[in-house]
């Protein structure tokens, strides 16, 4: 399959990068309208560098859109009514209306996927296999400063990626939130029924951290997003005093992860979704609802606590 990529930003320049490890994938196109970027991108992975993107649409059948967040609805629409399937990164607009109207003008033969990268982390699906009944859920994700970011807040940056996850593999309701924050540090708290779930996300921390931690009543699971690692610790068979210090026994269970590159995983997908035809894992309409989401959160900030 020829695939193209439009955008040579640092998630563009990782996409090219997948795409041409991919065994699938014959032939790959990169336009950005910066054209000596295109260049150097495309020369580092065998690619070729087209001039316009009207070019590119005549040689490809699927398109990844790594374009700044406030382009993707003017590059979706015009990439997908040229009868070409589209992988858009994350958020999937930038206000809800805009995400309304790419939704409502999406063809019904073309594959419209959405890239919210964490769902293809694979410690994910074990810890969908592991969690019955939490009693408290909580997700870090902090960053160091990014001179990368220079538009849009922290929730639709980098908190969309757990709330895509706690509202499409966790929960399904629709949860009470109180939030607070500032454009780079916010913190939710979400309630599902009874299952209290904190989310925190920074873009001013010195250290870089990508977690979840889950209480049940028969264990704590945690989970490092970067390491791919799970740990399941169970409860004590054991209490006691010794020497005057109180002493317990845990048993510490670490769960095996097939260790994958989620962008590689979520490109394989979308190229098999393309093929035959299903609809990819992260739909839009689940993005749209991501989105709702971070909107609600951000009217949130600085006031009442509502649902």
């Amino acid at each position: 399959m020829d695939v193209g990529v439009v955008g040579t930003g640092q998630m563009g320049q990782n996409h090219v990068r997948v795409y041409s490890e991919l065994k699938t994938v014959n032939n790959i196109f990169v336009y950005d309208p910066n054209l000596r970027a295109a260049k150097e991108v495309a020369q580092r992975h065998g690619a070729t560098a087209v001039q316009s993107l009207q070019d590119l649409l005549k040689k490809v059948e699927s398109t990844s859109i790594c374009v700044p967040t406030p382009f993707h609805l003017q590059s979706a629409l015009e990439i997908m009514n040229s009868g070409v399937h589209i992988l858009l990164e994350k958020p999937i607009c930038q206000t809800v209306e805009q995400a309304n109207q790419l939704i409502s003008q999406i063809p019904e033969n073309i594959v419209v996927g959405i890239g919210h990268i964490e769902r293809f982390n694979p410690i994910i699906s074990e810890i969908q296999k592991i969690i019955a009944d939490p009693l408290y859920v909580e997700f870090k994700r902090h960053n160091p400063t990014s001179s990368r970011i220079t538009q849009g807040s922290v929730v639709e940056d980098l908190m969309i990626h757990d709330i895509d996850i706690v509202m499409n593999c966790l929960f399904s309701a629709q949860p009470e939130i109180c939030a607070r924050g500032t454009a780079d540090v916010a913190a939710v708290i979400a309630l599902y029924g009874h299952t209290p779930v904190y989310l925190s996300a920074s873009r001013k921390s010195s250290k870089k951290i990508r977690m979840v931690h889950i209480e049940q009543e028969d264990m704590t699971i945690e989970g490092d997003f970067m390491t791919q690692e799970i740990f399941v610790h169970r409860k004590p068979d054991r209490y006691g005093v010794e020497n005057e210090r109180y002493i317990q026994e845990n048993i510490v269970e670490k769960v095996q992860v097939a260790k994958k590159e989620p962008l590689r995983t979520e490109l394989q997908t979308f190229l098999e979704c393309v093929k035959s035809g299903k609809q990819f894992p992260v739909t839009p309409h689940q993005a749209l609802k991501n989105l709702e989401m971070c909107e609600l959160i951000q009217q949130t900030m600085g006031g009442e606590c509502r649902g």
